[in-house]
């Protein structure tokens, strides 16, 4: 299977939960699969989706707001900013979950390699001390990512979702980057 059905299986099911979408076509793939206000779509700023989500996540937890912050990055992404994994494990950011789809490419730039092919990104996050990691290997079925499952436990959690790589045909997102913007801040604000 490939990012898009990891992303499909990851949002099924879904209903207030905030995402964060990775740049690119993760983006164009999320747009396409589920459009909603409560999607954000990062059209730019590699490595930054984690950040976004983490910012969130302490300001929702400030407001006591217990909605959780799922954030859709990729090993391509968590690699170019890699001390985003211990920022966030430091600041505990218990209503936050990172879908890390690691595809093994730089899929929106044109698939060359990363290296998560030679590391374990699972066995990193847990030697920087997070408690909730979970390894999915879903380069066969996608049966295995049940977002249910995960919901009701205390953050932060790194889920590692192993695909192949490739990306969809899916079509621009609809929207300027403002649009983006602002109806996701409508919906933070609802």
């Amino acid at each position: 299977m490939k990012r898009y059905d990891a992303i499909k299986k990851i949002v099924e099911g879904l209903t207030d939960e905030l995402i964060i979408s990775n740049i690119g076509i993760p983006s164009k793939e999320l747009h396409e699969i589920k459009d909603t206000s409560c999607n954000f779509y990062m059209l730019g700023s590699m490595g930054m989706a984690t950040p976004i989500g983490l910012g969130l996540s302490l300001a929702l937890e400030e407001k006591e707001d217990d909605r959780k912050i799922i954030v859709i990055d990729g090993d391509g992404s968590v690699l170019m900013n890699f001390g985003e994994l211990i920022t966030v494990y430091a600041q505990d950011a218990s209503n936050l979950i990172i879908a890390l789809i690691d595809n093994e490419a730089y899929g929106s730039t044109g698939s060359q390699k990363t290296y998560s092919s030679l590391i374990n990104m699972s066995n990193i996050a847990r030697s920087i001390g997070y408690k909730e990691v979970y390894y999915i290997d879903a380069k066969d079925s996608v049966d295995d990512i049940d977002m249910s499952k995960y919901l009701n436990k205390k953050g932060p959690m790194i889920l590692h979702i192993k695909v192949n790589a490739g990306n969809s045909d899916a079509p621009n997102i609809k929207y300027t980057p403002s649009q983006i913007k602002n109806r996701f801040i409508k919906e933070i604000n609802k």
